[in-house]
Formats: C-alpha cells, sequence, structure tokens
C-alpha cells in the first residue's frame, strides 16, 4: 500500500512556495483503523437530499459510475468491503461570471463500505497542500476511517480545480522541479541566490505564458464556491467536511461563504487566514525547528533507533554543509544540498519517520544516500523515473493567486539573514518566497471573517505540529466566531484519527453533531 500524501499548510519547497514547509507531508502520518466504534445511534443531522443550486446556478446531479480501478495507485490490491464510483462535476471557470467563463471538470470518488447502515450522508475530505490529490486520499481515508465513521457515511474524495484529475495546472518541467529540489534552499553568496532568484522566475514565467490571464481562477475562494456546487450536486443539503492542514483554509472559506449550509466540519492542522504571506513563512520556520528539535531530543534518548545520536542536529547541519561542497553521488543524480533538506523536511510531519531520517543520514555519511532520496521524494512527489506529479505546479497556481501581500525579492533576501540567525536549519530557506514574488498576474485573495450564521465547528490543533504551528488553531476558531477548539498533545501534522480520545470526539462530531466541551484536550 502506498499511503498518500496528507496535506501541508502550503506544501514548502525552496524557492517554489510562499508560506511553506508544506500543505502538506510526504511521509503522512500513519493512521491506525479502530476494530469497533461505539453504538450506533439515531443521528441529529441535517436531513439530505438533492439541492439543485450553487450560488444561483444550476448544478446537475452528478453521474456517478463504478470505478473499481480507483484504488489503483493508492493500494497495491484492491479494498475489501468498499466499493467505488466516480464521477465529473463540471463547474465555471470563474464563479463571478459562471455563464459565460468556460468550465473546469472537476472529478470526485465516493467510497460506500459494505457494512454502512443508518447512513448519516456524504463526508467530503480534502488532504491539503494546495494540490494534494484528493480522490486518491478519499480512496485511502474509504478504507482507513473508523468504522462509524465509515459505516455511516459515503466518503467523498475530490481533487480541487488544478489538481490532480481536475483540470490539472501543469507549467513545470520534471528538469526545472529537478533543479528546483536539488538548488541550496538558502543560498549564503550572491551567486547563489541569483541561480534561485533566476529559476522562480522560469517557473512563474512559465505559468504566466501558459495560463495567462486565467491564474488567478485557481484561488481558493474559486475552489470553495467549487466545493458548494459539489455538495449539491452529490444531493447533500449541508455539508459534512474533513480537512487537514491547507484544507482548514478551505473549509474556513467555505463556511464565511456559505454559513447556512455547514452541517459539520472538522479543521485538523488548522492554518490561520489572518497571518500575513511573511508571518505564516515564519511561524512555519519556528515550527519546524521545534519539531526538528524534538526529533533531536528523541535521538539523544533512544540511541539503539538513532544511529546519528547523541548529537542529531549537529550531524545533519554537518551533513548539509558538507552537501555544499562534496555532494555524495547517487543514481542518476548526487545528494545536493536541497535534496538533503527536503529529505529533512520530509521526515518532520510524522514522528514515525524519526527513525527513517536517522537511518538516512548514518547512510549519507557512508557514502548510501538511497534512503535520503527516498525520503526526498516522496515529499516531491517524484518517481523512480523522475517524472513530477502536478502537486507543486498546482502549490504554486493557488498559493500564489491567494497571496497580495507577497515580500519581494529584496525583502526576501534581508528576512533570510535575519530568520536564518533565529532559526538556524530552516529560517533562510522559509524566507525565499521568490517564485510568488515573480508571479505574473492578478491575485484572488480569500477572505478572512467570521462565519457567522454556520453551525459550530471543530478545529483541531496539535502542539507538536511543524506545518501548521499549534497557535494557528485557536486563532481559527476565535475567526470563525463558531469555531471549538480541540489541543492534542502529540507530535507531527495533524491529529485525527491517530489516538482514541481525538476519534472519540470527532466521530460524536461527525455523527451526532456533539460539540465537544470547551478546552478538550487530549493526552498524547
Amino acid at each position: 500500500m502506498r499511503l498518500p500524501k496528507i496535506g501541508r499548510a502550503r506544501r514548502f519547497a525552496p524557492l517554489l512556495l510562499v508560506a511553506v514547509l508544506l500543505a502538506g507531508c510526504t511521509n503522512p502520518p500513519q493512521f491506525t483503523t479502530p476494530t469497533s466504534g461505539r453504538a450506533l445511534g439515531s443521528p441529529s443531522a441535517a436531513p439530505s437530499g438533492p439541492v439543485s443550486q450553487s450560488g444561483g446556478l444550476e448544478i446537475p446531479p452528478a453521474d456517478w459510475r463504478p470505478c473499481p480501478d480507483a484504488y489503483k495507485g493508492v493500494f497495491s490490491t484492491p479494498p475489501q468491503n468498499v466499493t467505488f464510483s466516480c464521477a465529473t462535476v463540471k463547474v465555471p471557470q470563474d464563479w463571478a461570471h459562471p455563464k459565460d467563463s468556460g468550465t473546469f471538470d472537476i472529478s470526485l470518488v465516493r467510497g460506500r463500505s459494505s457494512t454502512q447502515r443508518d447512513r448519516v450522508g456524504s463526508l467530503f475530505i480534502n488532504p491539503g497542500g494546495p494540490g494534494g490529490s484528493g480522490f486518491d486520499y478519499g480512496v485511502y481515508r474509504a478504507v482507513y476511517l473508523p468504522a462509524e465513521i465509515t459505516r455511516r457515511f459515503d466518503i467523498i474524495g475530490f481533487d480541487p480545480r488544478g489538481v490532480g484529475r481536475s483540470s490539472p495546472v501543469k507549467c513545470f518541467s520534471d528538469a526545472d522541479l529537478d533543479q528546483n529540489f536539488g538548488l541550496d534552499p538558502d543560498p549564503v553568496s550572491d551567486q547563489g541566490f541569483q541561480q534561485t532568484e533566476a529559476l522562480g522566475r522560469k517557473l512563474a514565467q512559465s505559468c504566466g505564458d501558459k495560463y495567462g490571464d486565467k491564474l488567478p481562477l485557481f484561488s481558493t475562494e474559486e475552489a470553495a464556491r467549487d466545493m458548494d456546487a459539489l455538495r449539491a450536486a452529490v444531493g447533500e443539503r449541508q455539508l459534512t467536511y474533513l480537512g487537514y492542514s491547507y484544507g482548514t483554509l478551505l473549509g474556513a472559506v467555505y463556511a464565511q461563504l456559505f454559513p447556512k449550509n455547514v452541517r459539520a466540519l472538522v479543521l485538523d492542522g488548522a492554518v490561520d487566514p489572518t497571518l500575513s504571506m511573511e508571518q505564516s513563512a515564519e511561524k512555519q520556520a519556528a515550527g519546524f525547528e521545534l519539531a526538528f528539535s524534538n526529533f533531536s531530543t528523541w535521538c539523544s534518548k533512544n540511541p539503539t533507533n538513532c544511529p546519528i545520536g547523541p548529537d542529531a542536529r549537529a550531524v545533519v547541519m554537518k551533513a548539509i554543509a558538507d552537501s555544499r561542497t562534496a555532494p555524495v553521488q547517487g543514481t542518476g543524480r548526487k545528494a545536493t544540498t536541497g535534496w538533503v533538506f527536503t529529505a529533512v523536511v520530509s521526515s518532520l510531519y510524522s514522528e514515525s519517520s524519526w527513525r527513517l531520517l536517522a537511518q538516512a543520514m548514518q547512510d549519507l555519511r557512508n557514502g548510501k544516500p538511497d534512503k535520503m532520496f527516498a525520503l526526498a521524494d516522496s515529499y516531491a512527489e517524484r518517481d523512480p523515473d523522475g517524472h513530477y506529479t502536478n502537486m507543486f505546479d498546482a502549490n504554486s497556481a493557488v498559493s500564489c493567486a491567494d497571496s497580495d501581500d507577497t515580500p519581494t525579492v529584496e525583502q526576501a533576501r534581508t528576512l533570510q539573514s535575519q530568520w536564518r540567525a533565529k532559526y538556524p536549519l530552516f529560517g533562510g530557506a522559509l524566507a525565499l518566497n521568490l517564485i510568488c514574488a515573480q508571479w505574473p498576474g492578478k491575485r484572488d485573495p480569500y477572505p478572512t471573517g467570521p462565519a457567522t450564521g454556520s453551525a459550530p465547528i471543530i478545529v483541531i490543533g496539535t502542539l507538536g505540529d511543524p506545518a501548521t504551528p499549534y497557535e494557528q488553531a485557536p486563532a481559527l476558531a476565535k475567526m470563525l466566531g463558531v469555531g471549538n477548539l480541540v489541543t492534542w498533545k502529540g507530535e507531527g501534522h495533524t491529529a485525527y484519527p491517530q489516538t482514541g480520545c481525538i476519534i472519540d470526539v470527532v466521530d460524536r462530531y461527525l455523527v451526532d453533531l456533539k460539540v465537544p466541551p470547551a478546552g478538550t484536550t487530549c493526552e498524547k
């Protein structure tokens, strides 16, 4: 089984992205599947049924057709006790001009358990990114969600506009992405910085040349409006939604635009929409430094599982420094600074990956970079033949369309040295948002305000989350006005369904609309 990525809060690739070490996770948390659920009672859900309009536009019902091969690319063999159906829904490219802007095709998959009974409705899922395949993630989650949820809901995965199977954005070549990931993420010399700036300009222009005036149409607000069309096409009067990382931003924007259409939203790994791009990037730098310090502490206490202890930070910093002058030769490419750094980033999204990082760094010290490349390629969504998905094309298109406060190239250069001093491993890299600084075309920022009139929304924050640092969760809950904060004292990016307490809170909310008490905290 190949686990799909779970979203980071705006995926990070040196220079490629916006506020982000990412929306997302190359090595996602390992999710457990409960073997039993609570006794099933009558849900207090709003009744579901066909709805024909979204924003005044007629939305025809989704034409579901069996797609038994949907599992391919996610599982090696067909999963048992679940059937898959697929549909395509056409949405306006520009919701401000829905009748004359052309359409995008949005691809959906529905997973339905053979044990389903007392159905509540459809649970929509987004894994983050932006750019993560919600289609693949829906397939995965139709198998690996708590039994009570799969018994009570159809699981609906969808690729947002521009992503995967949904009118995908593709404007970066494999060669340019290899160069991007291989470059020094924190170049000190003017020559290195200029090389990074030039690549950012080339990537931005390649998207501008291909998509022109359509670039703003890949914004989060447009995708949130699509989501209401999908709700209508599936036949739900109100939306039930589980969003991770960037998916929390998508859900928050939806709640602001369509508050009366909210039945239940779970926003896990919360993004604070009120932060500027600069503020968000600095918080991520601090979050990843904390996560790496926690990894280093674990190493010092677990020498049998961490061959680079007792000072893992020193080993990793040396590996990065050495790769600048003498990168280890691998099969077909060298383990340059960017690849080593990406492997480190990849490993910090889940505590379960710490041991992999330790072994990869030990092997790299011994001249064997294969494990390091495996971690980095997983994050980059690069296959063994050197081909990439459109994850980072879509990530850039969405992130840059969303942001009208991008620091300039000159400001980024200043922040780079300042943040490097404060956050030695991640600060300099996270300052360099050079693609959006040079992005062509107009922007379409998302709204930031209360979801007045919405049903209660659960917002989950994890204390050890590197990509969406914990403090963003209470901020999002407060902004929405109807947010109910749940805290997990754990490590890694996102919480549900990693521990029994979180599972119980979320399941009772999704099924019975039971809102947890204020201040609910789950132990690790």
